[in-house]
């Protein structure tokens, strides 16, 4: 771009930017501390002129936009300061499955596909024992509300158009079947029926919903969900890190694209391969259970 066709773009993108701030010549001109005949002449067709380094900064922040959109060096007309605000946040959590929070974002991409990487099992997936299982722990929702607010968000599987794709840890699966690890206080019983439950679901809704194992000897995922193209939520516990600019929901979406690539199962084959380990399960029911 030459001096006179970065000079027009400067020009136009201060007459945007003055208009959406309701700002006349002589008020601009008052706060850069500037003369009414100095923004004149930048904004003067015939004149071809571009502010001084200065001058460029005193508007910017007086209009509230960038110098480099200004200027032509980005697309994005906000402050830098701006653009971290709203392109990463971190959001405190409930602690909970039934988020208030997951609610909104969830309303907020209606319409979009969802990718989802859960920390346990998917929580749509979920029993009514598990989910009392999981909430008899937490102080801020009781097992039932958690019960209500989770099978309201089973709706959502329900809807016409509703794309939703989950990537859950294989090993997750097995400590399940076997009552291993996080689910060693969960009864044999409610183990298998949560198994026959995420088979049925699997088949029923496919291919509205795609569920997909992933090996965590072969690859790794934080717990992360991705609304479509508007933003992207990896949960740590305690909070959310949101990110809503296009290159890192589009750099996480990579990332779930390729954990899908590298699934041992797929999701036409989830409700067998889950069938496979309540076989397995029933072949392994006259040993004690481990559960006290």
């Amino acid at each position: 771009m030459d001096k006179r066709e970065r000079s027009a773009l400067y020009r136009t993108r201060l007459i945007e930017a003055m208009e959406r701030r309701g700002l006349s010549k002589s008020a601009l001109a008052r706060q850069c501390g500037v003369d009414r005949s100095t923004i004149a002449q930048i904004l003067s067709e015939d004149d071809g002129r571009l502010p001084n380094a200065h001058l460029a900064a005193e508007c910017a922040m007086a209009l509230s936009v960038s110098s480099d959109w200004l200027l032509g060096l980005s697309d994005r007309s906000e402050t830098t300061a701006d653009l971290l605000e709203s392109s990463f946040r971190v959001t405190e959590a409930d602690q909970t499955f039934a988020d208030i929070q997951i609610e909104e974002w969830h309303r907020e991409a209606a319409g979009y596909k969802i990718r989802y990487v859960p920390s346990t099992i998917p929580e749509i997936l979920k029993t009514d024992t598990v989910l009392e299982y999981e909430y008899t722990q937490f102080l801020d929702k009781t097992p039932a509300q958690a019960v209500t607010a989770m099978r309201a968000r089973e709706n959502w599987l329900m809807r016409p158009g509703s794309d939703y794709e989950i990537c859950c840890s294989i090993q997750q699966i097995r400590d399940l079947a076997t009552g291993e690890g996080y689910w060693n206080e969960l009864p044999a019983q409610a183990r298998m029926e949560q198994l026959e439950m995420m088979a049925e679901r699997c088949e029923k809704l496919y291919p509205s919903l795609r569920l997909y194992f992933w090996d965590p000897k072969r690859v790794y995922s934080a717990p992360v969900t991705i609304f479509g193209p508007l933003l992207a939520v990896v949960y740590i516990g305690q909070h959310y890190l949101v990110f809503r600019e296009k290159r890192q929901v589009e750099a996480l979406t990579r990332h779930f694209d390729q954990l899908v690539r590298d699934c041992g199962v797929d999701a036409r084959s989830a409700a067998d391969a889950i069938t496979r380990l309540l076989s397995e399960f029933a072949l392994n029911r006259s040993a004690p259970d481990n559960v006290t």
